[in-house]
């Protein structure tokens, strides 16, 4: 060996202890150190000499041998000097974030007898707290109390705080804390570490409190610093207290600590997350120092506040100042443009960062798979998942999490684009133990939102149920009232309503209570919907918006109107999508005179100019009230060209009242604008059924047939005791049909002596009156009445959902049924809703 040969031979097989100190000194010494790299772990024994053991360990040491360190000190007996060495090995092990190892040193260290000093425990239970090992810590802990170097150590006490923080150990934490404040042993990094935990864990008031405390006790030795100010200031951003932001830029300047750029990226951050740009735009200007991190802290407020010029301009002007495009800037202007729907947008900056070299993280990824989704981007999305598959996921170093962030993107992506097979294979291909409530809710979401309800409340059911026992979150509630919604299903968004109040979810209630307003509202209780809005302690303009849209399907127009007025009264901001409810709640209520007067005021009193949703209410308005001539002269007055919402709003009064040729020119206006479905030869064959121009009506039956146009088949579903049960027209598969049928004639007899004439036109057909009465009979929602109350208990509700419009024969025949049988029939088609009860509907004729 090199060392050996240094060595004089008679030497040369014995062991450290044994050479004479001057030989010894030599062979440590700092200018013969590198030879050391030679030397075996069987060679090296601790010398008895202490300040031969010092130099030994130390030569070690400072050339980076550490396993020689160890295996020194695992021969030599314990020595309160050298503690030094274990406590190296133990940080160098966490500065490394080899945590575990840095447990297993402390243990080995405990095992051969030494002592761990003040020193050692701030690693160890950095460690633990690294690592949220609660029963592990609370140990060290333990020995650090017994060795009585807590409550006197002020070191060892902030370790612990901060180690029961990381934990989830608050309460813990604090309760240290006030005893270090009742002892008086504490300092600036005691406050610092509380204040941490409170920002960390969420509760950003306590944090505001604890931080308001410390500087109000005028301590000289116990000022804030500036890693105070970066501990607090999120704590302001997140609770949008721009207030207390300002206070403590105030306290910044005042101490000096603005030129600190940690502190001044802060102070941007939270003006930019309270929405004060130009407060952020003023220090950012201000300051001397910048690095990266203020750039993006500035580009990201930008673009979370729809300011895109204002983010794309500062991102050239990084570029110009040669500053590097680094991931979070990229991440910044995807997710802005991603969250206001601009997702093509979105798309061009991320490719834009590829070709770049730019590596994304899971944030950029989930930002795109997010605009993939707002724009129904499927290709886009697949190019994405298949970039996820080869360059990010399995990748060495990634955080389960950051993995677990973008499968929950891409399941989002893929039912939002309502490719649900893909979606649900990859939420099932997730263990149950990994599924978080993320993974839940964008399952139950993307469901809810995209038409596949039942599946949506399916699966939240089996979320809440004793084999998941996992807890929904706000946005999990809200997602299975959607659903209930969409649905109409008012037994099941009772329970959901029920669990939320139980399981009280405060913070997110605004947006549960919304919901809730919409889900009675299109389950036909409008009543228990206006319940909701009343008892809310605060509203937004969704919450006003919801009730007056409830109040427009039900027909309830003046109580729209004044639900509206109210909003004005409170303050509250009324812009066009408002508008759209209040002319909607005037068209399905009749009430014409009040509809122009706010259509013709809206620019002049509220500087709002309407756009083409606002004519399309006024055509609708307009033709439910027969006046077909003046919509035709409304749409030839628009200052934009009509769309097929307007076209269609036209067909459908011209069904209403059989105007065939102006219903006609609507139908040449939509096939102009390529706008061919079912509904649209519908309604054309309805206007020529009910003139009876039956060759013209077979004519569009044929066209629909040769051209592949399917009909949708009439399909309603009514609320019983064991479920709900659908009925198609003319079904007859149901078990208890007989009892239908004969019920349904029975009751149409009743009616026919009290004045009920069947209105054969509906029935489409160019068949003999008495045939085309039979063909009416068989309707979906005459079916789905006489199993209501065959099935409901004498005077509670009957709730029928059609997926069509209401037959006008039914709507009378309803009319006159709700005189004889003791139940409100609420009726839900895919325009409104309408109420029979003694003998009128709440329509009045306005469907």
């Amino acid at each position: 060996m090199l060392l050996s040969l240094t060595f004089p031979p008679k030497y040369r097989h014995r062991t450290t202890t044994a050479l004479p100190p001057l030989l010894l000194k030599l062979c440590f010494s700092p200018s013969t150190a590198h030879q050391c790299h030679s030397l075996s772990a069987e060679e090296l024994t601790f010398p008895t000499d202490p300040d031969a053991t010092a130099r030994l360990l130390s030569n070690c040491l400072s050339s980076d041998r550490h396993s020689d360190v160890l295996s020194i000190l695992r021969r030599t007996p314990p020595c309160r000097a050298a503690v030094f060495y274990w406590n190296n090995l133990i940080k160098r092990s966490v500065s490394l974030q080899d945590q575990r190892n840095a447990l297993h040193l402390f243990d080995e260290m405990r095992s051969l007898k030494w002592i761990p000093d003040e020193y050692t425990y701030p690693y160890v239970l950095k460690a633990c707290g690294d690592l949220s090992v609660l029963v592990t810590g609370a140990s060290v802990h333990g020995l650090a109390l017994i060795s009585g170097f807590t409550n006197s150590n002020v070191f060892v006490d902030n370790a612990t705080i901060a180690m029961y923080g990381r934990c989830g150990a608050n309460d813990k934490a604090r309760q240290l804390f006030d005893e270090m404040l009742k002892r008086g042993v504490f300092d600036t990094i005691s406050w610092n570490s509380i204040i941490s935990i409170y920002v960390q864990s969420g509760d950003f008031r306590r944090a505001l409190r604890m931080f308001e405390e410390m500087v109000s006790r005028g301590d000289i030795m116990l000022r804030a610093d500036a890693v105070s100010l970066v501990n607090v200031l999120p704590a302001c951003a997140s609770a949008k207290s721009w207030r207390s932001g300002m206070e403590m830029h105030g306290y910044a300047i005042r101490r000096g600590l603005l030129e600190d750029v940690f502190v001044g990226n802060a102070i941007v951050d939270m003006y930019a997350k309270c929405g004060l740009m130009d407060g952020a735009k003023n220090v950012f200007d201000r300051m001397e120092m910048k690095d990266v991190v203020s750039w993006n802290a500035l580009v990201t407020g930008y673009s979370q506040f729809g300011k895109f010029d204002d983010a794309l301009g500062l991102f050239e002007r990084m570029r110009e100042k040669g500053i590097e495009l680094n991931v979070v800037t990229w991440s910044a202007v995807i997710a802005g443009y991603a969250q206001r729907g601009l997702g093509y947008e979105a798309l061009d900056v991320f490719r834009e960062m590829i070709v770049s070299r730019s590596q994304p993280n899971a944030v950029t990824l989930v930002s795109v798979l997010s605009a993939c989704a707002a724009v129904g981007a499927l290709v886009q999305g697949k190019e994405t998942h298949c970039y996820v598959i080869k360059e990010f996921l399995n990748l060495k170093g990634n955080d389960p999490g950051d993995e677990m962030m973008v499968i929950n993107g891409l399941i989002d992506m893929y039912a939002k684009c309502k490719i649900f097979g893909i979606a649900r294979a990859m939420f099932n291909s997730i263990e149950w133990k990994d599924r978080s409530v993320v993974t839940w809710t964008v399952m139950i979401g993307g469901y809810a939102q995209h038409g596949e309800a039942s599946d949506a409340l399916e699966l939240f059911c089996e979320m809440v149920s004793n084999k998941c026992r996992i807890m929904p979150n706000g946005f999990t509630i809200s997602c299975a009232l959607v659903a209930c919604a969409r649905l109409g299903a008012l037994r099941l968004g009772k329970e959901i309503h029920t669990y939320a109040l139980r399981n009280r979810y405060e913070e997110a209630m605004l947006f549960i209570s919304n919901c809730l307003i919409d889900m009675y509202a299109k389950s036909g209780d409008v009543d228990a919907a206006r319940a909701v809005f009343n008892n809310m302690y605060h509203r937004n303009a969704v919450s006003w918006t919801s009730i007056m849209t409830g109040y427009g399907l039900h027909g309830r127009g003046e109580e729209a109107l004044q639900i509206f007025e109210g909003m004005r009264k409170a303050g509250l901001a009324v812009d066009g999508v408002t508008f759209v409810v209040v002319l909607y709640a005037c068209s399905h209520s009749g009430m014409v005179g009040k509809g122009l007067d706010y259509f013709n005021n809206m620019r002049n009193d509220f500087g709002i100019v309407p756009e083409v949703e606002h004519y399309a209410c006024m055509v609708d308005l307009l033709g439910r009230a027969g006046r077909l001539n003046e919509a035709m002269k409304l749409i030839k007055d628009m200052p934009m060209q009509p769309n097929p919402i307007i076209w269609v709003a036209l067909l459908s009064g011209c069904r209403l009242h059989g105007n065939v040729e102006i219903g006609e020119h609507a139908v040449n206006k939509l096939l102009e604008l390529n706008f061919e479905n079912d509904g649209l030869y519908t309604l054309l064959s309805n206007i020529y059924a009910s003139a009876r121009r039956w060759k013209d009506a077979a004519k569009i039956r044929l066209l629909m047939k040769n051209s592949g146009i399917r009909k949708r088949p009439g399909c309603s579903w009514v609320q019983g005791k064991k479920g709900t049960a659908t009925f198609f027209v003319g079904d007859k598969s149901h078990p208890m049909t007989k009892e239908i049928y004969n019920l349904l004639d029975d009751l149409i007899y009743r009616i026919k002596i009290m004045g009920y004439v069947p209105e054969t036109s509906f029935a489409l057909h160019d068949v003999d009156d008495e045939e085309k009465g039979d063909l009416l009979l068989e309707h979906s929602e005459k079916l789905a009445l006489a199993y209501g109350i065959l099935t409901t208990a004498p005077g509670l509700p009957i709730r029928i959902t059609k997926n069509l419009r209401v037959c006008g024969d039914c709507h009378t025949a309803f009319t006159y049924i709700s005189r004889i049988v003791e139940h409100e029939i609420i009726l839900r088609d895919s325009s409104r809703f309408h109420h029979f009860k003694n003998g009128s509907c709440s329509c009045k004729g306005y469907w």
